[in-house]
C-alpha cells in the first residue's frame, strides 16, 4: 500500500476543491453502498449523498483544512481512514465554521472510493 499520508493529502485536496467548485462532481467518489452521516442524518448511496450535498443552503463555500490524519484500516484489504479538521467559509461570511470529517476509503482499481463519510460542524 502506498503511503497513507500521501494518499490522504491527494484525496482531501481533490475532495474539498471539488466540493467548493462543483458538488455534483463528487458523485464519482461514492458508490451505491456508500454511506454519509451528515450532522446526524444518515444517507446511503452515491445519488442520495450528492443530492444532500447539492441541497446545502449556501452558494459559495471554501474548505480550509487545518489537520488530517490517515491510517490503513485493514491488514488484508487496501483501505484507509482519514480524519480531517478545518474551517468552512460560507458565502463570504467573516466567521468561519469549524468542522470535522472522517472518510473511510476503499481501493477500487487504481483509485479509491468513499465507503463511509461522517461530517460534523464543531460548535464551541
Amino acid at each position: 500500500m502506498a503511503d497513507p499520508q500521501v494518499i490522504a493529502k491527494q484525496f482531501t485536496d481533490f475532495y474539498y476543491q471539488t466540493f467548493d467548485t462543483n458538488r455534483a462532481d463528487l458523485n464519482s467518489l461514492y458508490r451505491d453502498n456508500s454511506m454519509l452521516t451528515f450532522e446526524g442524518q444518515p444517507l446511503v448511496g452515491g445519488g442520495a449523498i450528492v443530492e444532500k450535498l447539492k441541497s446545502l443552503p449556501f452558494q459559495r463555500v471554501q474548505h480550509k483544512v487545518t489537520t488530517f490524519d490517515a491510517q490503513p484500516s485493514s491488514s488484508t484489504a487496501s483501505s484507509m481512514i482519514i480524519f480531517v479538521t478545518g474551517h468552512l467559509v460560507v458565502d463570504d461570511n467573516e466567521n468561519a465554521l469549524q468542522f470535522s470529517q472522517v472518510f473511510h476509503l476503499i481501493a477500487e482499481a487504481s483509485s479509491y472510493y468513499v465507503f463511509n463519510d461522517i461530517f460534523r460542524l464543531n460548535y464551541t
